[in-house]
């Protein structure tokens, strides 16, 4: 009688944790667009010193996405389909680069692009604080990211692991997520300020 229990319990927990690459699939496939409040953990490698930042995302697929830091400092990233912008305003810095050398296994790229499975290999993770994890991992190799783990609160994307190859980690909250709604093209544009230094890669 044990063994059958235990035999349950095993098949009910790879259940539970095929369910969490399933959601992230169905997020992929079914949020066309989503908008969404974040705050950003950074930790160092020595795990000693963190730095927070908050901001908002947006994202219309495939590759158009928006991420605006309002604190402690502002900056900006956008991606219009085509190129990916990062706007520092302290230093009124503009970096281009195409997008197709920008995005690959990147956050932004699991999130908001179109080829999940073809830039990440996936991997159910035990449930953890509450949320159901996967494992991201790029399938190319010689990139800045070692890993991204996504969570999920029932079936709302609520948080993002990021770990690169140096060591350091970053974790994103996100919060007040609508997803399928209405989002003008606008806001994926981007125009260098006037005075600004533009720099391409």
């Amino acid at each position: 009688m044990k063994h059958w229990l235990f035999a349950l319990a095993l098949l009910a927990g790879a259940a539970a944790r095929a369910d969490s690459v399933d959601l992230l699939r169905e997020f992929a496939s079914q949020v066309k667009s989503a908008r969404a409040a974040f705050t950003q953990t950074v930790t160092s490698v020595d795990g000693a010193r963190k730095k927070e930042s908050s901001g908002t995302f947006e994202f219309v697929r495939p590759n158009r996405f928006r991420f605006a830091y309002d604190k402690p400092f502002q900056q900006l990233i956008v991606a219009d389909g085509q190129k990916v912008w990062l706007y520092d305003a302290d230093l009124n810095q503009v970096t281009v680069r195409p997008l197709s050398q920008a995005l690959g296994a990147t956050p932004a790229a699991l999130l908001a692009g179109g080829a999940l499975d073809k830039e990440f290999a996936l991997e159910s993770l035990p449930a953890a604080d509450g949320l159901q994890w996967v494992q991201a991992t790029p399938r190319a190799p010689g990139g800045s990211i070692q890993w991204l783990r996504v969570g999920f609160d029932g079936s709302t994307l609520a948080a993002l692991q990021i770990a690169d190859v140096f060591g350091q980690r970053s974790l994103l909250r996100f919060s007040a997520l609508q997803q399928n709604i209405e989002l003008p093209g606008s806001l994926f544009e981007f125009t260098p300020p006037k005075g600004a230094d533009v720099i391409a890669q």
